[in-house]
């Protein structure tokens, strides 16, 4: 693993107005690096693309189903912009049109970003190459309390197999 005076590996995860999909992301993520014995090397944090809903909390369903699967948050929406990749080792999108715009944001001279879909890390889409929309996690935002609960099982199942790779990274990069 990395040394205490080592950078932590980073890891932002993005959707569109992140009150939604990248808080409940942020969470799971959060949860299986304390599990996983990586809280201490891998850092994780989220952001929207857009910017209307700076500064508040999450949505309300996406905090009641973080509460009802035992999640701990805490979460104020950001935008990431063009300055963030200084500091960002791996940028996961939650649907094709994050990519996208990600993709866009990244300055040239941030070769070290690697961009991902998070749903490719799933087993069951690993191969399939991004960006693609089969990769997309929904946005629950006009759905129903049941779609909240669908986007985190996907997002647990996509997380384990993301938490599988960065153990591979930070102890490649340790070695």
């Amino acid at each position: 693993m990395t040394s205490p005076t080592t950078r932590k590996y980073r890891v932002t995860i993005v959707c569109l107005g992140n009150i939604c999909r990248s808080p409940i992301g942020e969470a799971v993520v959060r949860e299986r690096l304390t599990r996983s014995g990586l809280a201490g090397v891998v850092e994780v944090d989220s952001a929207g693309t857009g910017d209307w809903h700076v500064g508040q909390g999450a949505n309300p369903r996406s905090v009641q189903v973080l509460d009802d699967h035992g999640y701990e948050h805490d979460h104020t929406a950001r935008q990431i912009n063009e300055s963030w990749f200084t500091d960002i080792d791996l940028v996961i999108a939650m649907d094709t049109a994050n990519y996208a715009d990600i993709k866009a944001l990244i300055p040239t001279t941030a070769h070290h970003v690697d961009l991902r879909m998070l749903r490719s890390f799933d087993p069951e889409f690993v191969g399939i190459s991004e960006p693609d929309a089969r990769l997309d996690v929904p946005d629950p935002y006009h759905g129903s309390d049941e779609d909240f609960v669908a986007v985190l099982r996907m997002i647990e199942v996509a997380v384990d197999g993301l938490v599988h790779v960065l153990t591979d990274r930070v102890s490649g990069a340790a070695g």
